[in-house]
């Protein structure tokens, strides 16, 4: 139980029962401040370290109900205890239907009281822990969406680097922290942008890979937390000059599909100076973020240096986006490439996955001409499943599909696109399958989404009439989409952990929890 909310509000207007009730939450380790009637207790409640209140229902001047009135509109996730005595029940019905977590009739049980507030402090605690994660994760999306912004012009690439440094600092809370990107031959990491360093980024020693918390964490390809660096056996014999105010380090390393672009590094914790195992879990996230963005500052450059010295027409070229490689087959490549980066752009804008895919989605399906577009994922239930959808009026995709049939369950299988204007041709074509609800054939695209060299899904669209999709087109966009589920599965993952995080940390702290 953290130590800011340990503190209990009693409120009683019998001294008797107030000092009774200090005396035995005092001996369990538990400090109470007293108050004797309701005035004097919605005044101290508004003290931040107070993390439950006992409260008894009947108090001269506004009684207990009133007072819980008023607690639940200051502050609505306080837990209040209601004491009562035996000919108060309807006051406490009526008390529980306005919030009150739980009541305690008078007599007083020692046991009984004690364990009631633990319970309250602990899901007050609890509340305050996901409070603060919540805020975390807006800082981390408001801080995406920005950078999202700025990777779209490509005269901001130097702005890009320095917000990502930014919002490292502000989600993690830390008051040293850098982008480190690697140089052109792979061997070095320099910095590129940084905060809370008195250095401008290129007077800052490159760190050459392998070497230094860094290199270390790059070559490994491995997020890196580092307690403190002179006790860890990892770094035993390396440099550890004493240029932080702690040894305490989060790295992580940012990596678009199989390439390493560098790493992002956070120190000294403004709270107690250390960072913990969800510091690294959002920095994590902030880094698969880092990817996106810094894939679609290139892909802009790219487009941008493209439009101002076009070059001659090439029987081949290809496109990347974050780590993923398509080709292109013809000279016509521009509005793949606009599309492809309409997706990233969609991806970088938002964190939360469901806002991910909807923005990809809403920037695919219309560009297709599509009646819908969606993103199955594979499911504990061993089938397909609706995991996001675009739909225009009248049109919508099915919920589930059944792994291995008509031409949806090829693509899965082989990881190869099928994109046709007459699907119901192919003998592998199932009508119950390859359609969306409507039942009608027509134009179909179904592409494979790829996480790691696994096929974990497929998207589908179904474009309003043929020729406006192509093989080519397939290829960019299943590669951009691909970017886009590697996001979604990274955030669930790591959200997961810190959820983790937090139940171990709630469960040293009561074993009997």
């Amino acid at each position: 139980m953290s130590a800011r909310f340990r503190r209990v509000l009693v409120v009683d207007d019998e001294r008797f029962f107030r000092d009774a009730i200090q005396d035995v939450l005092s001996a369990a380790g538990l400090e109470c401040i007293l108050a004797a009637d309701g005035p004097e207790a919605l005044e101290l409640a508004e003290e931040p370290s107070i993390g439950a209140v006992v409260l008894d229902v009947r108090l001269p001047g506004p009684d207990g109900l009133e007072v819980l009135r008023r607690l639940r509109q200051m502050r609505p996730h306080l837990p209040v205890i209601m004491l009562s005595a035996h000919q108060d029940q309807a006051y406490v019905l009526e008390a529980l239907r306005n919030g009150a977590c739980d009541y305690l009739a008078k007599p007083l049980h020692e046991e009984e009281l004690v364990l009631a507030v633990r319970r309250a402090l602990e899901g007050f605690d609890h509340a305050a822990t996901s409070d603060k994660l919540r805020d975390r994760l807006a800082h981390l999306q408001q801080s995406v969406a920005r950078l999202g912004a700025l990777a779209r012009d490509d005269a901001h690439i130097e702005a890009v680097h320095a917000g990502l440094a930014e919002a490292v600092a502000e989600v993690l809370a830390a008051d040293k922290t850098s982008l480190m990107l690697l140089n052109g031959d792979g061997s070095e990491l320099r910095v590129a942008a940084a905060t809370g360093r008195k250095l401008e980024p290129a007077e800052f020693t490159p760190v050459p890979v392998g070497e230094g918390v860094a290199g270390l964490a790059l070559a490994r390809s491995e997020p890196l937390l580092v307690t403190e660096v002179s006790d860890d056996e990892r770094f035993a014999g390396r440099d550890t000059q004493d240029r932080y105010r702690t040894h305490s380090f989060a790295v992580v390393p940012i990596v678009a599909g199989d390439r390493a672009l560098g790493v992002l590094c956070a120190t000294d914790a403004r709270q107690d100076g250390l960072l913990d195992a969800e510091d690294l879990a959002l920095l994590r996230i902030l880094a698969e973020q880092a990817a996106q963005v810094l894939s679609v500052a290139e892909v802009t450059a790219a487009l941008a240096a493209a439009a101002a010295n076009p070059p001659a027409p090439q029987p081949e070229s290809e496109v990347s986006l974050g780590g993923l490689t398509a080709p292109l087959v013809d000279d016509d490549a521009s509005d793949e490439g606009e599309l492809a980066r309409a997706v990233c752009e969609a991806v970088v804008a938002e964190v939360e996955p469901a806002r991910v895919l909807a923005g990809a989605l809403g920037a695919v399906g219309p560009a297709l001409g599509a009646s819908s577009a969606a993103v199955f994922l594979r499911d504990p239930a061993g089938e397909l499943a609706r995991e996001a959808e675009w739909c225009d009026e009248g049109g919508g995709d099915r919920v589930r599909l059944a792994l291995g049939a008509g031409l949806t369950g090829t693509v899965l299988e082989t990881g190869r696109p099928v994109v046709t204007d007459d699907p119901s041709a192919d003998p592998r074509f199932q009508a119950g399958v390859d359609t969306p609800v409507s039942e009608r054939p027509g134009p179909f695209m179904c592409l494979p989404l790829v996480f790691r060299g696994k096929t974990l899904g497929v998207f589908r669209a179904f474009p309003a009439a043929a020729g406006q999709a192509s093989p080519r087109v397939g290829e960019v966009l299943g590669a951009a989409l691909s970017a886009a589920v590697r996001n979604v599965l990274l955030y669930r993952s790591l959200v997961e952990s810190i959820e983790e995080v937090a139940r171990v940390r709630r469960e040293a702290r009561d074993p009997s929890a």
